[in-house]
């Protein structure tokens, strides 16, 4: 049986209040929101290890809980997903209110001060670090890497556990054999100057020396200094630090370090390299910030008999659209085989994207191209098609479909707007009736001339004949 996987380190709830707004506060220039609903979630330690369930693996948490009611709630909101191996908080719960207007922060309040109190540990925490087959601390600065039962405990792991450190500039240096230092670009400045050492500067090359610093300064192995919307940067003692780009992604990304932090230690797990996990936690934590972030993880707690927080590799069409939809926007979709992508597809694309909040492109098969096509098609397979087309800013996701027609496909999506191309006018459309049947309609939209796979794939034959 594989080792579980642990995750120690602070705890916090968060929770957001979540509304919409329309108009401003008659006494003072705030935003009145309105039919506002309460998200709560685990946040810090506890929402890396929810993320890591979702994934399969077996998880135990250890961290620090009060015995108050926002205490209460994080437990019984952990223990549905993780095994909780606790230490003792001393003072109360720390907790972090968000008020929300739609996809947009209001206001933040935070409340309680508590702090693990150090002293000897119980047999279930020692028992849960001793036999982790990989360790994430995620260090949110409240006492729980401080405490010198937990650290030594965690430096007298074999060396073939690989231990991800996240770290707070108000926390804890890793214990050595940490194999994976993963602070973002504030982060890093704040701990290499706290060091003593100054190192001026902005962007890829001050990052670089920030992190060959940290990993000389504490013995690690590798520093991955996380930079947004830019990805990831490894710096593991090789001559040229290892950029791994990250995938568009526009919204919330509170959660998101928490997300490559558990994707990199996943890859650990498995005994990949240190450039792999790097390369899988950019991806998870791009997927994340699409799928709606933290935000999506509390939705998905208040769903009864939830058994998985996230999905493993992020949201896919159907959940870009029902997020759209729970915040009132427009769910625009379109399909075809988009075999050997050209300019009139990516004209198509781009006005669809214009009529709404997301772009949900339905692709056909192989198999389905082939019925249609004939033997010789698709020239790409799906995967390939799908992976270029999610490329394209305009595109939100894409969904694959097996059927003649994108009925089935459409019956689960749901669009407000289905667009096909103006060549199709005067024709019957199969999915017409499904599309408005939901309350939905169908658009035909302007294409460029003499733009289609077929008319390329005919020209290139002729051109080599």
């Amino acid at each position: 049986m594989t080792a579980p996987l642990v995750v120690v380190g602070d705890v916090l709830l968060d929770i957001d209040i979540v509304g919409s707004s329309s108009r401003m506060c008659p006494d003072a220039p705030v935003p009145v929101v309105e039919g506002a609903q309460e998200r709560p979630r685990p946040g810090g330690a506890g929402l890396a290890a929810l993320l890591a369930a979702a994934t399969g693996r077996e998880v135990v948490l250890v961290a620090a809980l009060a015995d108050d009611e926002p205490g209460r709630r994080l437990r019984a909101m952990l223990e549905r997903h993780v095994a909780v191996a606790a230490l003792h908080l001393r003072g109360g719960t720390p907790c972090k209110l968000r008020i929300r207007s739609g996809e947009h922060a209001v206001a933040r309040l935070d409340a309680g001060e508590g702090r693990a109190q150090d002293g000897p540990v119980g047999p279930r925490v020692a028992d849960a670090i001793a036999g982790a087959g990989a360790v994430l601390v995620s260090d949110y600065g409240r006492g729980v890497t401080r405490h010198r039962a937990v650290r030594s405990l965690l430096a007298g792991l074999p060396g073939g556990v690989p231990v991800v450190w996240d770290p707070h500039p108000r926390g804890e240096p890793p214990v050595p054999g940490t194999r994976l230092l993963t602070p973002n670009e504030a982060e890093a400045t704040r701990l290499t100057s706290a060091g003593g050492a100054d190192i001026p500067g902005t962007g890829l090359a001050a990052a670089g020396r920030r992190g060959r610093h940290l990993a000389e300064r504490w013995g690690l192995d590798g520093v991955a200094i996380t930079l947004g919307a830019e990805g990831a940067l490894l710096c593991d003692g090789t001559e040229a630090p290892f950029l791994a780009p990250a995938e568009p992604a526009r919204g919330d990304t509170c959660g998101a370090g928490d997300s490559f932090a558990v994707g990199a230690l996943d890859v650990l797990a498995g005994g990949g390299t240190l450039a792999d996990a790097v390369a899988e936690g950019v991806l998870r934590a791009s997927r994340f910030v699409r799928a709606g972030a933290a935000s999506a993880v509390a939705a998905r707690l208040a769903e009864p008999g939830t058994a998985r927080i996230v999905p493993e590799r992020g949201e896919d069409g159907y959940e870009i659209a029902a997020r759209v939809r729970r915040a009132g926007g427009t769910v625009v979709a379109t399909g075809g085989c988009f075999d050997l992508l050209h300019a009139g597809h990516v004209s198509l694309l781009q006005q669809a994207r214009r009529l709404g909040d997301c772009l949900v492109v339905c692709v056909n098969s192989d198999a389905s191209v082939r019925r249609m096509k004939g033997p010789t098609r698709p020239v790409t397979t799906a995967a390939d098609r799908v992976r270029v087309l999610e490329a394209l800013s305009d595109v939100d996701a894409a969904v694959v479909f097996d059927d003649d027609t994108p009925v089935p496909l459409l019956e689960r999506l749901r669009p407000d707007v289905w667009v096909k191309g103006a060549d199709y006018a005067g024709t019957d459309l199969p999915e017409a009736a499904t599309v408005r049947a939901h309350g939905g309609e169908v658009v035909l939209l302007p294409l460029l001339a003499g733009r289609s796979t077929t008319r390329l794939l005919s020209t290139t034959k002729g051109s080599a004949s």
